[in-house]
């Protein structure tokens, strides 16, 4: 197959997939196994290319002097990004109040692990690297791979070599996402289609939703606004840059995001995409991408709010200012401690139910439509990630760039 019909071939999966999963029901789930193989062949490449990839990218930043300013650019985008989609989501939940008249019965809670600050902050670091990697912990990993790159540009000329070797696994691992892709399509279709199967089949499935319609309409809402408003408008204000186009290039990466509901697993092929369809600089790209699949989540962010929210008004609790303000601030928090892997939201939203004294158990309302919520709020956090890799890249060195 060749690479320009890589993106059609994906969209037909996609296509392929709801539909065999709507009308076969339970029968889909006989393909499943397809799909968790993609998904496998996905993950196993991600912490090899954050390690790799962050320690090349440090390492080369420092050199050149521009660590610093990368680190402070990439951080102010994360953290701007993330309050503009919590306060978005607050007003459309506002407005449209999903949860009045809405019954959250008497469910038991699902067994998810709550958290808490302490929770996030101890996840930032491991007394056993080898370990962390096995557990999937991806901060860990992730910063002792920062601290590892900025080492090896203090060690000077005797480093280079190591340096050069992450570079070309950086490169290698990129090239086998690349071999991967052509069996994407089957994959993507075999993981949508076992969803919709598990779910029992479309017409199942759409009585869930029909449930809960307003709730679900009010995230996907939101999910839009920042999506299809905020981040493009933010691209073309602050690169210059053609958000279509800057997307079109990313099809491939949005599509995978969707279709495994992962950050994490979509990371690698974000990586290439972004540099070598967008121009995005190798050192950028590697340093903002990697850090962003795992702290830097709009979607999630966003989704928590209008979910605390819509579990407040269901249960007759009125949230006062300072309680939204305290959704920002927790959701913000929170947002950054979910990991790049499936409904990891939901594990994090206790932290903010908690913050403002909501029931826990409010979850189980909206358990059940969470894993299609979860496709659309995955998409958002990846192409926030993409779309902060070209401003912090536009704006680190502004005279290397040109707009695309």
């Amino acid at each position: 197959m060749k690479e320009k019909y890589l993106l059609p071939a994906m969209a037909v999966g996609v296509f392929v997939g709801v539909a065999w999963g709507w009308v076969g029901g339970e029968a889909a789930l006989s393909t499943a196994w397809i799909g968790d193989l993609f998904l496998d062949l996905l993950r196993v490449l991600v912490l090899p290319l954050i390690f790799c990839s962050m320690v090349d990218a440090v390492a080369g930043l420092y050199r050149m002097g521009s660590f610093n300013r990368i680190v402070g650019l990439t951080f102010s985008w994360y953290l701007a990004t993330t309050v503009i989609a919590v306060t978005t989501g607050l007003v459309v939940v506002s407005i449209f109040e999903p949860g009045v008249g809405v019954s959250l019965g008497s469910s038991s809670a699902p067994s998810v692990q709550t958290t808490s600050v302490q929770n996030i902050v101890g996840s930032l670091f491991t007394d056993n690297l080898f370990e962390a990697a096995v557990s999937f912990k991806v901060l860990p990993v992730m910063l002792f791979a920062l601290a590892f790159g900025l080492a090896l540009s203090s060690a000077g000329e005797r480093a280079e070599p190591v340096r050069n070797f992450f570079g070309a696994s950086t490169a290698a691992l990129l090239r086998m996402v690349h071999w991967l892709m052509f069996v994407a399509p089957l994959g993507i279709a075999a993981l949508l289609a076992a969803h919709l199967g598990k779910a029992g089949g479309g017409a199942a499935f759409f009585a869930e939703v029909a449930a809960i319609g307003k709730y679900c309409f009010c995230v996907v809402l939101g999910l839009g606004i920042h999506g299809f408003i905020v981040l493009p408008v933010l691209l073309k204000l602050l690169t210059g840059r053609s958000p279509l186009r800057y997307a079109y290039n990313l099809g491939e990466a949005l599509l995978t995001a969707f279709s495994t509901a992962s950050s994490s697993a979509t990371l690698a092929l974000t990586m290439d995409l972004s540099k070598k369809r967008n121009s995005v600089r190798s050192d950028t790209a590697s340093f903002v991408l990697p850090l962003g699949a795992t702290v830097n989540m709009d979607g999630t962010a966003l989704y928590e709010a209008v979910a605390v929210m819509f579990i407040a008004q269901a249960s007759g609790i009125d949230v006062s200012f300072g309680g939204q303000v305290l959704i920002v601030v927790t959701a913000t928090l929170a947002s950054v401690g979910a990991a790049g892997i499936p409904q990891a939201g939901l594990v994090t939203m206790v932290l903010v139910l908690e913050a403002v004294g909501l029931p826990a158990d409010g979850i189980s309302a909206i358990l059940a439509v969470d894993w299609l919520l979860d496709r659309f709020r995955t998409t958002v956090n990846v192409w926030g990630d993409a779309v902060g890799a070209g401003v912090v890249d536009a704006h680190s060195e502004p005279a290397l760039h040109s707009p695309v």
